[in-house]
């Protein structure tokens, strides 16, 4: 059995902040056709890499509950449902700012958390700055079209200012996806940097939606333009693809973020998002992250889960680990 995954001291406390706190954020630079053609993926090493990590990496009792409690800090707590509410946004949000309950921080000598963000429709962003004021959560907005992006590029861009606008400190955009299955990265790399130019001082996450790109060199390419064009973050999925987040895609993923960090000296966030509501497949991304990009990517200003049952799960495995018992799932809604 491997030895088990320690966190960095303190880390599972910090307080959740932007990226330019800590950051330089993403300039950006001009596009590098050399190196996006020349990013190639070995799509079987690729997989029995990725099949490997959660085999190899056993992580149990205190350990377990640490790396759980890092999990929670690091989830962009999300309503994406055609019939959100006001009521609903604001139950998410209390839920973000109290994301376990107080007895179980007590009994495992934890001070109170948050989790990363919350995330929801444009239309809903007030409801969710009103509910989440005084609390340093970040609010973040899906824009351009989301979840196709096959809106007028004219009134994308437009959505982008007026999610600023609301009070929306986090972007979530989606790129054209037909920019990177007819290899116009010329084209892809002008609409992200329009977009990062939109989002002023938001800090804007790049979708993939890598399940739609046709391969994985695909992603490995389309990751390092929307780099190079100044995302902040890129991320896996909108969540509304047929194949969403896995470990062979974050992977190539992780790994582009690291090529441009070796090239660039700037850190680019990552966003796993889309099926992903265990609590041992978050300890099992956590522990892909650590391993191929370090310790200061386990923190919210670098790492966000795109998850809204996740956050269930997690409470349920912190409250077994407390009690002995598991309790039932209604006892941990998340809104």
């Amino acid at each position: 059995m491997a030895a088990a995954l320690t966190p960095t001291p303190n880390a599972t406390t910090a307080q959740t902040q932007l990226p330019q706190v800590t950051e330089l954020r993403n300039p950006g630079m001009p596009l590098d056709l050399n190196w996006v053609l020349g990013a190639q993926a070995n799509t079987s090493a690729i997989e029995r890499r990725a099949g490997t990590i959660g085999a190899r990496r056993s992580v149990k009792k205190a350990h377990q509950a640490a790396w759980l409690l890092r999990a929670v800090t690091c989830i962009d707590l999300t309503t994406l449902s055609g019939d959100d509410t006001d009521r609903r946004v604001a139950r998410l949000c209390a839920k973000a700012r109290q994301p376990v309950a107080p007895a179980l921080l007590d009994a495992l000598g934890m001070e109170p958390i948050t989790t990363g963000a919350v995330c929801v429709y444009h239309e809903m962003i007030p409801a969710a700055v009103a509910a989440l004021q005084g609390s340093n959560i970040p609010v973040a907005a899906v824009s351009t079209g989301f979840p196709a992006g096959l809106s007028p590029f004219e009134l994308r861009l437009r959505e982008i200012e007026m999610s600023v606008a609301a009070g929306a400190t986090e972007i979530d955009i989606v790129i054209s996806r037909r920019h990177v299955l007819s290899g116009n990265w010329q084209a892809l790399y002008d609409e992200m940097q329009a977009m990062r130019l939109a989002c002023g001082e938001a800090h804007v996450k790049a979708i993939l939606a890598t399940g739609e790109l046709g391969s994985l060199r695909n992603v490995a390419r389309a990751s390092l333009v929307c780099m190079m064009a100044g995302a902040d973050f890129i991320k896996t999925s909108t969540g509304k693809e047929s194949v969403n987040a896995t470990l062979p895609v974050s992977l190539v993923m992780i790994r582009a973020i690291r090529d441009y960090y070796d090239h660039t000296g700037i850190r680019v966030g990552y966003k796993p998002a889309g099926g992903i509501s265990k609590a041992k497949d978050a300890v099992t991304y956590l522990a892909l992250i650590k391993e191929e990009l370090g310790d200061r990517w386990l923190r919210p200003d670098l790492f966000r889960f795109g998850a809204s049952s996740l956050l269930n799960d997690i409470e349920r495995q912190l409250e077994h680990y407390v009690t002995g018992n598991y309790s039932a799932g209604y006892r941990h809604a998340t809104s």
